[in-house]
């Protein structure tokens, strides 16, 4: 008789467990938004977190350092701009100092945060963004352009802005029938995926306004559905079957004739948010109101989508915000952090792959995207396209330094036409209405009308390129070397100085020595009653 050992798929993150932080760590006192939208309420980066609150009169998000814990007070300073209630909250890609809200008041605003935090309520935005005629649930950046920001509306309009200079580049009116549930770039931003209410799956190509590829009834559920591009191309998405139970599913966009893989789950009714790390090729599934996270690995094997395993809590989530990989702990192996929102408090949860070795473990963090951006703006208008820029994890992450990020706050600040808060510049202005047609910067537009540089780096003599890393390294050498040899003359003056207060303290003590000599009267005595008899002196003094 013999017995056939099953055979065990070999992954490195086989064995990933997620575990909560201690309350301590925890964010108490938050009332996240009670609106009715799909969205994770939630966006977090290496340095800030930033959800979607309750606020009366109008739309907030509260913005806090990552490292806050504890209670936030009743008067904490927020992001209030807004007219109504806000739906979604994305943070740059390319500048952690940058967020675009969108809201129900029909505009997108994009706010520049100061580094430590608020320190009084924000609600001039940096630039705004009006073109959409209803209101606004989807916010996408490019994940190499710099300044390009994709929204889709209520009004079942796709919208892609320059936000450096405020104008909206191109627009697509005609091609969705309904509204539109999810909206994801490809890995270089030269096509997006997006899903309807008429249960079709859409690549589009947004500079063309052209739609690629089309798979009717992705899942037969009419509950809304996900969907994101993975980074080889391959799209998953997240839906329900005809009888109500949550499905996942693979599709291979050369062929969308039948998914590659589909899985059913469960019968609950939230909506499953697919939070996808590239760097990984895991898929984390969020379900709001749900207690549990789930997350798979997709491979290029059968069943092409393996479940790993699931975190599980006593108390649902109201949405999550998924951290950037250049936040995690790398010591601690973290290959991924969640902020799961509840009622009234932001809870961590780490993803962790269990080794026993301190040492930096190279297999788990390959190269990710960094914050300097492949493109320009005009560069990704003009048809070019380019892969993220990567960088190392080994040692933890650090920025380098880049003038690119610093300019946003010295634009000229886009305010709608009926805040009475300014004037628009002309060459800056808002988009008061969308056009019939996708719009683009073309060349006679732009010999017309020379517009501001969408990324507005420093530029050389050209006025075209921004600097070389060499080049801002041999400024920042010779201003060093200017600094230094400033501290060194001080040090030399000062020298000086000190000798020359010592010579005259000690000219002052002699000379005041010599009048005191000369002043003192010459009397004889005897020694005896000089002393009063305790001191013994032989002589008399004079």
């Amino acid at each position: 008789m013999s017995f056939r050992r099953g055979v065990v798929r070999q992954s490195k993150f086989r064995h990933v467990f997620a575990q909560a932080w201690k309350a301590e760590h925890c964010i108490d006192d938050v009332r996240v938004s009670r609106v009715t939208w799909d969205s994770p309420l939630c966006a977090v980066n290496p340095k800030f977190i930033a959800v979607i609150i309750e606020a009366g009169g109008g739309g907030a998000f509260l913005v806090v350092p990552i490292s806050k814990s504890g209670r936030i007070d009743q008067f904490c300073p927020t992001v209030c701009g807004h007219a109504a209630p806000v739906l979604d909250i994305q943070w740059c890609p390319h500048d952690d100092n940058v967020i675009a809200s969108a809201s129900e008041d029909c505009t997108v605003k994009v706010w520049q945060i100061p580094d430590g935090g608020l320190t009084s309520p924000v609600t001039d935005a940096t630039v705004t963004l009006e073109g959409h005629s209803k209101r606004v649930g989807l916010l996408a950046w490019h994940p190499t352009a710099f300044n390009i920001l994709l929204t889709a509306g209520c009004d079942n309009v796709i919208c892609v802005w320059n936000v450096g200079t405020g104008e909206l580049v191109y627009q697509l009116d005609d091609a969705h029938p309904d509204l539109i549930y999810s909206v994801s770039w490809n890995k270089d931003g030269s096509a997006i995926c997006t899903v309807c209410k008429d249960k079709a799956l859409r690549v589009i190509d947004p500079r063309r306004g052209a739609v690629l590829k089309v798979r009717e009834k992705v899942h037969d559920g009419t509950r809304p559905m996900r969907a994101v591009f993975l980074s080889d191309g391959k799209i998953l998405t997240t839906g329900f079957s005809r009888m109500s139970e949550r499905q996942l599913a693979l599709w291979d966009t050369k062929d969308l004739s039948e998914p590659m893989v589909i899985q059913e789950m469960d019968t609950s009714n939230g909506v499953l948010l697919p939070f996808y790390d590239p760097d990984t090729n895991m898929v984390y599934l969020c379900g709001k109101g749900d207690c549990t996270i789930r997350y798979f690995e997709v491979t290029d094997e059968s069943p092409y989508v393996h479940f790993l395993s699931l975190y599980s809590s006593k108390e649902p989530q109201r949405g999550a915000g998924f951290l950037s990989k250049r936040g995690v702990d790398v010591n601690k192996c973290e290959i991924a952090r969640f902020y799961k929102l509840h009622e009234r408090k932001v809870e961590p949860i780490s993803m962790t792959v269990p080794r026993k070795s301190d040492l930096f473990q190279g297999d788990l963090y390959p190269d990710t995207a960094g914050l300097e951006p492949a493109l320009l703006a005009d560069e990704w208008i003009a048809g070019q396209d380019a892969p993220p820029l990567l960088v190392s994890l080994s040692g933890g992450y650090t920025a380098p330094p880049s003038k690119h990020r610093d300019t946003l706050r010295s634009k000229p600040k886009l305010v709608s036409q009926d805040s009475g808060t300014g004037a628009v510049p002309p060459s800056a202005g808002n988009v008061a209405a969308p056009t019939s047609t996708p719009t683009s910067a073309t060349k006679e537009t732009e010999e017309e009308t020379p517009q501001p540089r969408a990324a507005t780096r420093e530029m050389d003599g050209n006025g075209e390129r921004p600097k070389r890393e060499d080049d801002v390294l041999s400024e920042l050498l010779a201003e060093m070397k200017a600094l230094r040899a400033v501290v060194l003359a001080q040090n030399q003056r000062i020298e000086l100085l000190e000798r020359q207060l010592a010579r005259i303290e000690d000219g002052d003590e002699t000379s005041k020595r010599a009048e005191r000599s000369a002043k003192l009267p010459v009397i004889p005595v005897n020694a005896v009653e000089f002393n009063k008899g305790r001191l013994p002196v032989t002589s008399p003094v004079s």
